[in-house]
């Protein structure tokens, strides 16, 4: 049994069709145009090969299926080393990827990889034979060419590389450009670029007469590849303190959940909730993913509500209600020290509980006043609140919780959000019954539900 490999949309695949054949009349141009008498033999071209491929297998995961490797590196130094029309072949030919015919990683996505760095290396290659050929620069007798033009290379690969992904990043997932650059490529710009000069370096190593290790050039590029290899690490780091991050949101949400049982796995089905409102919405992935952060923490305040005013079983009374109503202030002020990286999940946390006629909490803010994502976690929250019930109010089946939306859209709810929950709704999304959602991502808390030990994936 063969498994099914579901296809980028037409536009990615007619992209990637595009940079394909445009890679294909760019290397084609620089074998044609520049010259190509070099000296070089095959097992050159054979050695930096293997160099790119093992850059390939270190890369560092990034937001949004992307990655960053040290690829980059050995391809300007391959530009140094070789006719103009051989370093992107050898990029094409040898970046193989070890997550290859996997179900994240399809044939089309390994094919826009190959391309996309082809031509980032095709032009770097045609700026460096430009600024060390055509435009050789010098200052009081000393050559600057080589270094001008590795490092007007290097920002053309940067610049063309990023671009490139981008663009694929936008038409697969509608994420605005300046959102893709702060999640993906603004913290890693400058170590990019500074990294440049290593390639001359590289290059120069390789080229050395005579060869400074073992009689061979490739032995001294050989050992100056380990600490190039440990640097990855700043990136590497860098990510797993966004996992660590992703972490800590995940218990945070569980000591909610200890804290009231009787609301488990509410944070949850809220979440599944409003990122398919969103998605409905025509909110882009980005967004979606902070829409999902404050989903899961949008209650967080409750931690500091006292349990006798929290688990109460009988009916709040005024004094009991305006400390429950507290909550979306306490959660903010909870997680201020954490503000930098929260921040903009902060409306989501204060102003769930606003509603749409302005008799909500804790601002009275009224209609479009309201922040969209707090407008749809509302919702969500409302629903899953409904269908789940407390100690002294019996949970609503999901047509009764459904009719109230529709009863209070323009009243509490956002009228054309109440539109489009009905829609989604009506499909049998997982989390509109909840026993169904609670059986399917059932907690694994010892509290809650004994739990088999499971072997790792």
């Amino acid at each position: 049994m063969r498994l099914k490999v579901p296809l980028a949309p037409p536009k990615v695949l007619g992209y990637i069709g595009f940079l394909f054949l445009a890679f294909l009349a760019l290397d084609f141009a620089l074998y044609q145009f520049l010259p190509r008498a070099t000296s070089y033999h095959w097992y050159d071209v054979f050695f930096w090969g293997l160099i790119v491929l093992w850059a390939k297998q270190i890369k560092v995961p990034l937001p949004f299926n992307a990655s960053i490797s040290h690829l980059f590196i050995i391809a300007l130094a391959a530009v140094v080393l070789f006719p103009a029309w051989v370093p992107p072949l050898l990029v094409f030919i040898f970046a193989f990827d070890k997550d290859f015919g996997k179900p994240h990683y399809p044939w089309y996505k390994d094919l826009f990889n190959r391309t996309q760095n082809g031509i980032a290396t095709s032009l770097a290659a045609l700026v460096y034979y430009t600024f060390t050929q055509v435009l050789p620069l010098s200052a009081g007798g000393y050559d600057l060419s080589a270094g001008v033009g590795i490092s007007l290379a290097a920002f053309t690969f940067f610049i063309i590389n990023i671009t490139l992904v981008s663009v694929a990043i936008h038409l697969a997932t509608g994420a605005t450009f300046r959102k893709i650059w702060t999640e993906n490529v603004s913290w890693l710009a400058l170590s990019y670029l500074l990294l440049s000069p290593v390639s001359l370096l590289l290059a120069r190593l390789y080229s050395a007469d005579p060869p400074l290790l073992g009689g061979w050039g490739g032995f001294s590029v050989l050992l100056f590849l380990i600490p190039l290899y440990y640097s990855r690490y700043h990136w590497d780091e860098f990510v797993k303190l966004r996992e660590a991050f992703d972490s800590t949101i995940e218990l945070l949400m569980k000591a909610l959940d200890a804290k009231d049982p009787f609301t488990r796995m509410h944070s949850e089905r809220v979440t599944a909730i409003a990122v398919d409102l969103a998605k409905a919405a025509g909110i882009d992935e980005i967004e979606r993913k902070k829409i999902e952060l404050g989903s899961k923490i949008h209650d967080i305040g409750k931690i500091g509500i006292p349990d006798a005013v929290l688990l109460k079983p009988t009916r709040l009374t005024e004094e009991e209600f305006r400390i429950i109503k507290s909550h979306p202030e306490r959660g903010v002020f909870l997680l201020k020290p954490a503000e930098r990286y929260l921040g903009e999940v902060f409306p989501i946390i204060k102003h769930h509980h606003e509603r749409w006629d302005g008799r909500g909490y804790p601002d009275g803010l009224a209609g479009h006043e309201i922040p969209l994502w707090a407008r749809i976690v509302a919702l969500a929250d409302a629903y899953e609140a409904m269908t789940a019930g407390r100690p002294y109010q019996k949970a609503k089946t999901p047509e009764e919780a459904m009719q109230e939306i529709l009863d209070l859209a323009g009243i509490q709810f956002d009228p054309k959000l109440a539109r489009l929950f009905h829609e989604i709704w009506k499909t049998d999304p997982i989390w509109k019954d909840r026993e169904v959602f609670l059986q399917a991502t059932a907690s694994s808390l010892p509290f809650l539900e004994p739990s088999a030990p499971e072997d790792s994936p």
